[in-house]
């Protein structure tokens, strides 16, 4: 048995999101099918980290383990040829030790949030990210973002879904750049909570309207309560960037 290290680029608009699901398509199911198409075997595909409905990833990292003799050249085309013209990419593939997991090996993940900031409709990268008509003022998102820097109590920026035993998690980065219409929102942490990102940046986007002050930012991180929450950004605008580990496991 070989263990795979996969880095996945997708486009999350047809699926319901990376774990396979019993009402709609997933990613995961999808490459676990292409998979059994090239092997005769049901792998199941870990991967670094879940996305919603609608989210998109860049360089998901994830695993899978083949009995079946074959290089990981042969296994990226393969797996690249049966999933079209699902838009799923597999564009890294390497043999990595039993015990790496793209799960439980993971020390860090990276997000990044698109907003355009127009009046003008999309013409090309409709749902794909946000269009916020109102003009954001991204100095003042990006100073509020620091508030939520740090080791915190997110649980105003939790889904009522999240399956996380604690809504206490360490916020390494939250960083918003803007470039001509485009703003940028980086954020990095071990790990995630369900809807994070999303309830974090629909916050930053009513400071960047002056809807809400960073004091009003404060106020709802401190209630530890989802009511307190000012708005949840639509998953178009979201993508998984990066996937770290340990220099010791990471793959070749």
């Amino acid at each position: 048995m070989t263990r795979f290290a996969l880095t996945i680029e997708f486009d999350g608009r047809p699926y319901m999101g990376w774990q396979r699901q019993p009402h709609g398509p997933s990613v995961q199911q999808a490459i676990e099918d292409a998979a059994f198409a090239i092997t005769g075997e049901r792998s199941a595909v870990h991967a670094a980290g879940r996305t919603d409905a609608g989210v998109h990833g860049l360089a998901m990292r994830a695993h899978l383990d083949i009995a079946k003799t074959i290089t990981p050249f042969r296994l990226m085309e393969g797996l690249n040829a049966k999933l079209r013209p699902q838009p799923v990419a597999i564009i890294g593939c390497d043999i990595v030790a039993d015990d790496w997991h793209a799960r439980f090996s993971c020390i860090g993940r990276s997000y990044e949030y698109r907003i355009v900031n127009r009046r003008a409709p999309l013409a090309l990268e409709a749902s794909r990210v946000w269009r916020i008509r109102l003009e954001l003022n991204d100095d003042a998102m990006h100073k509020a973002a620091q508030i939520l820097v740090g080791h915190h109590d997110f649980t105003t920026f939790r889904s009522v879904q999240c399956q996380s035993q604690s809504p206490v998690k360490t916020l390494d980065r939250l960083n918003v750049e803007r470039d001509g219409d485009h703003i940028f929102i980086h954020a990095a942490a071990r790990s995630f909570l369900h809807h994070q990102v999303r309830s974090m940046v629909g916050c930053l986007a009513l400071v960047g309207m002056g809807k809400w002050s960073a004091d009003d930012l404060k106020a709802a991180l401190e209630a530890k309560d989802r009511q307190a929450l000012g708005l949840n950004a639509p998953p178009d605008g979201l993508y998984f960037v990066r996937a770290d580990y340990p220099e010791s496991v990471t793959p070749p």
